[in-house]
């Protein structure tokens, strides 16, 4: 075990998402959504829930300079973030704070909207949906990520299952809260819902590694509130909640590691 000064992250939230999960996650999820819409040099591109700008960041250096590329989050401290990791980006991207289910934008201004693990946290997803049809050009094309359930993710279910009995309900409900009970039917319908046209879902395996399951649940927390009430527990607490994480998710571990399935649905269609 490490010691527990070690679990006293000195980064924001934002911070250690973009340390942590981004190059674990939402990099090689950004690559293969951009490449379902098969973006193009002068593409204007909206990234809907952009978090710390991965998805934004990768998109520009496909549009290039004629093309244009805007970032919008309702979380202030994700903007910070993505603002400070993409001043090497060769194309500008526009950071914005806004609502997806109110874009401030007028009919028409983009040519793709993009929504990578977004749509979710959001309260009304079909006043989402609508809005990015609104936004979209004639002929344009749309590409939203969604986790499955934990049914189909476990250990992130061990990792909720274990918090909720060591730390409390609400970081159980957390780490659930990226992992909607939703089906593809749902998104069907709500892509039909705002009047899409040629819409699909497919869903997509992957994984994220880590180099220890300790690793695994102190990166995830430091990526979210939870990193002060784990970081508080006590050593032997801490101990305890690991150990019961190891012997649940043991046939994942290997000699690099522990190697965690992931599932999403993505759906992709046109205006």
């Amino acid at each position: 075990m490490a010691e527990a000064g070690g679990w006293q992250l000195a980064e924001s939230g934002p911070e250690a998402y973009e340390q942590y999960l981004v190059p674990a996650l939402f990099a090689p999820w950004a690559e293969r959504l951009i490449e379902r819409v098969d973006l193009q040099k002068g593409d204007r591109v909206l990234d809907v829930g952009c978090g710390t700008g991965i998805v934004a960041r990768y998109a520009a250096g496909v549009v290039g300079d004629d093309g244009t590329v805007v970032g919008l989050d309702v979380n202030e401290g994700m903007l910070e973030v993505a603002r400070a990791t993409s001043t090497e980006v060769t194309s500008a991207v526009e950071w914005r704070r806004g609502d997806a289910t109110d874009l401030p934008f007028a009919d028409g201004t983009f040519d793709v909207v993009l929504c990578q693990q977004a749509l979710q946290f959001v309260a009304d997803p079909s006043a989402a949906l609508r809005e990015m049809r609104r936004v979209l050009a004639p002929d344009g094309r749309m590409a939203i990520s969604v986790l499955r359930s934990l049914a189909f993710n476990p250990g992130y279910g061990v990792l909720a299952d274990a918090l909720e009995r060591h730390v409390g309900d609400d970081a159980g409900a957390m780490i659930r809260s990226p992992f909607p009970d939703w089906e593809g039917e749902m998104l069907r319908a709500l892509a039909d819902d705002a009047e899409f046209s040629d819409r699909a879902v497919t869903i997509e395996i992957s994984s994220v590694r880590y180099p220890s399951i300790e690793e695994f649940v102190r990166r995830e927390a430091a990526s979210s509130p939870l990193a002060g009430p784990l970081g508080s527990l006590d050593r032997d607490v801490r101990g305890t909640l690991i150990r019961e994480i190891e012997d649940a998710l043991g046939e994942y571990v290997d000699d690099d590691g522990i190697v965690i399935p992931l599932e999403s649905y993505v759906l992709v269609a046109h205006r």
